[in-house]
């Protein structure tokens, strides 16, 4: 177990605004990942190994993108135990982001809401970031996988967004155990419209196209996980399973999924709550059953096979659990590392071994 106990570093950190707080939190892990005060919140990795979209994951609890949009800390988010690490969202070119303030918490409900809007140093900085990370020097008979969450850049017109999703993937593509292609932030004007039938036909036609471009020129197959909103009607949940069991059969059976959800713009369970009216995604315990509902859906419209990654409002072991008995093959966890700290991953971990 980590010898920093979490429930003595978070009254300081809940007292500072939650982005200073973020930035703080990751500004340290960078820089003592590679020291011997990783051992402040490193805990040993619970081991549950399972292959999915052809990847030996070596527990079923990952972390999902947007903690660590640079790629600073994979080796200091390692050191918690996860079996696989999410880092981006990463766009073309760098960019600022949303205006502050653009973070808030509802500490009542275990709630976040974020309208950062992709901030992010660019393609460049982010690469050059992953290729520092040691994880993978280990020799860890499993070792734990990184997923590149990639995006499109603000200025960038919609009609235009398949640019940007490709020149992201180009970039990185030889580094990433899977690449995820990011269509469901609220922060990012019209980013949710490449939901849509012909939207996202388009999209993974040329995404899927170049990737196997690219699988050819590397030698290696990454795999490409497409990650979607959790407001959507069944109606919309039904042709994204159409959309993905078309794409993801035939050479690519097996090497496309899906991550669901990313946060979502309901407010009902927050309603009357300080900060609930904000703009932006909300995530945490809100979403759980939101996000549930999106994987059930899509598991019974793309057969025990598609790969499902569940994210959303797991805040303790039960709730991890619950996301695979919905029909996750394994699970991520961001709000409720911020809320729980690092001891989420292992109650997590050990929860879903247990459940099995």
């Amino acid at each position: 177990m980590s010898l920093l106990p979490y429930a003595l570093a978070r009254p300081f950190l809940f007292g500072l605004d939650p982005e200073t707080a973020h930035e703080l939190t990751l500004d340290k892990l960078a820089r003592l990942q590679h020291s011997p005060l990783a051992c402040l919140w490193g805990q040993s990795r619970v081991e549950d190994p399972v292959t999915l979209a052809g990847l030996r994951f070596p527990n079923r609890v990952g972390l999902a993108a947007g903690l660590d949009k640079n790629a600073r800390c994979i080796d200091g988010l390692a050191a918690m135990g996860f079996g696989f690490v999410e880092v981006g969202t990463v766009t073309p070119k760098g960019q600022p982001g949303n205006p502050k303030p653009r973070m808030f918490r509802i500490p009542e409900r275990h709630a976040l809401i974020n309208r950062l809007g992709f901030n992010n140093e660019g393609l460049d900085a982010f690469l050059a970031n992953v290729q520092q990370a040691r994880f993978r020097a280990k020799g860890d008979a499993t070792p734990m996988l990184l997923g590149l969450n990639i995006g499109k850049n603000a200025a960038t017109p919609i009609e235009q967004a398949t640019d940007d999703y490709l020149t992201c993937l180009d970039g990185v593509y030889p580094h990433a155990d899977y690449v995820t292609v990011n269509i469901s932030s609220p922060n990012t004007k019209n980013l949710r419209s490449l939901q849509s039938d012909e939207a996202l036909d388009a999209l993974l036609a040329a995404v899927m196209e170049r990737r196997e471009q690219l699988a050819q020129h590397h030698g290696r197959q990454a795999p490409v996980f497409l990650k979607i909103a959790p407001d959507l009607d069944d109606a919309q949940i039904g042709l994204i399973a159409a959309t993905l069991k078309r794409y993801g059969s035939g050479p690519s059976a097996g090497r496309l999924g899906v991550i669901a959800t990313n946060t979502t713009l309901a407010r009902d369970a927050v309603k009357g709550l300080p900060h609930a009216e904000e703009t932006g995604g909300l995530s945490g315990t809100p979403v759980l059953e939101a996000s549930n509902r999106v994987i059930r859906l899509l598991r019974a419209a793309l057969g025990p096979a598609f790969p499902i990654i569940g994210v959303g409002g797991i805040l303790s072991g039960a709730d991890a659990v619950s996301k695979i008995e919905a029909g996750a093959d394994v699970v991520q966890i961001y709000t409720g590392l911020i809320y729980k700290g690092p001891g989420l991953v292992r109650e997590a971990a050990q929860a879903i071994r247990a459940a099995r």
